[in-house]
């Protein structure tokens, strides 16, 4: 049994596969060399779907701005200084949607209210999303697939394939839902060392609803969805300034598993910046961030403090104290 660290990342165009993977792994090592661990990862697949609903990918090449395939955000080191930012007028409005938010957005039933102006807002600005949901039609190569059934598949393949490994599961964005769709309805029984979600949209009335409606289950504040089955661990990292992690807790939205594990959330500080313009929600800063680099390494340091702690173990067993 060995270890795998899985990604998949979030909605919207990407470039290829293999730059997208070079730079997730970029900016893990960059987050783990500032906490002063310049170590090797284990090994590291990226579930890739973009292309599922975009026909070429974006292009880290092209000098004009104008070009549809121009990438605007690549990869880029983050500063060295984590700034004190707690925003604490933003918190309080962000609590108090929370709260709200569900009795403005949701009937009793866990049925989307105003559901015109939620479905608006999703074709206007989440057009993957969209896709996802309602799970069309496409076309490639004389076959027809369904979006939201391909993009899991990508995902399925992927976890079934190291099944027998020690899992740490990397969400970004869109993909905290297909990863939790997958981990509730495919997969249910797979065990995941660590699950990992950022920049997360699972907490929105809406995603939410749906998830409902597909499991066929009428929720309210004593029946709550639940941690996917074989998650031992979950941590769930949110900038306060992320627009799609507006709902930046999840531990109350979703109830612990049998095992007892529930969301463990982590408010944070997404540094990353191009030509001197924020983005909160992106990827690459959320992989760098402390709190996520001390996660990563507690997962790939794991077996060797067990390896040690049963070495200990037999010489305490046999009376042998000093080992250190």
């Amino acid at each position: 049994m060995g270890k795998i660290i899985i990604g998949i990342h979030g909605l919207g165009n990407k470039p290829s596969e293999e730059t997208l993977k070079n730079w997730w792994k970029e900016s893990m090592l960059e987050g783990l060399k500032n906490i002063g661990q310049d170590i090797v990862l284990p090994k590291f697949e990226l579930v890739y779907w973009a292309d599922i609903l975009h026909e070429q990918p974006l292009d880290e090449t092209l000098k004009d701005e104008k070009h549809p395939l121009y990438l605007k955000e690549k990869y880029i080191e983050g500063g060295k200084e984590k700034p004190d930012v707690k925003h604490p007028i933003r918190k309080k409005i962000l609590d108090w949607f929370d709260q709200a938010a569900d009795k403005i957005f949701l009937n009793d039933d866990m049925t989307v209210n105003y559901s015109y102006i939620t479905n608006k807002l999703i074709h206007n600005y989440f057009k993957d999303l969209e896709a996802y949901y309602e799970n069309g039609e496409l076309h490639s190569n004389g076959k027809i697939y369904h979006a939201r059934d391909q993009i899991r598949s990508r995902l399925i393949e992927i976890l079934k394939k190291y099944e027998n490994d020690d899992i740490f599961l990397i969400s970004h964005s869109m993909g905290t839902i297909i990863a939790f769709d997958v981990l509730t309805f495919h997969l249910p029984e797979l065990k995941v060392q660590t699950f990992a979600t950022m920049g997360s949209p699972l907490g929105i009335p809406f995603v939410r609803s749906k998830i409902a409606q597909e499991k066929k289950v009428v929720l309210n504040d004593h029946n709550k969805l639940k941690t996917p089955r074989g998650v031992k661990k979950w941590y769930n990292f949110s900038d306060l300034e992320d627009d799609v992690a507006i709902n930046y807790s999840l531990k109350d939205d979703f109830d612990e598993n049998k095992s007892g594990v529930k969301a463990i959330d982590f408010i944070v500080h997404n540094d990353y910046e191009m030509d001197n313009e924020e983005n909160h929600h992106k990827s690459f800063g959320y992989l760098r961030i402390q709190e996520f680099s001390n996660v990563l390494l507690d997962f790939i340091q794991q077996k060797e403090r067990k390896f040690i702690q049963k070495i200990k173990d037999f010489f305490t067993k046999n009376e042998y104290s000093d080992i250190d």
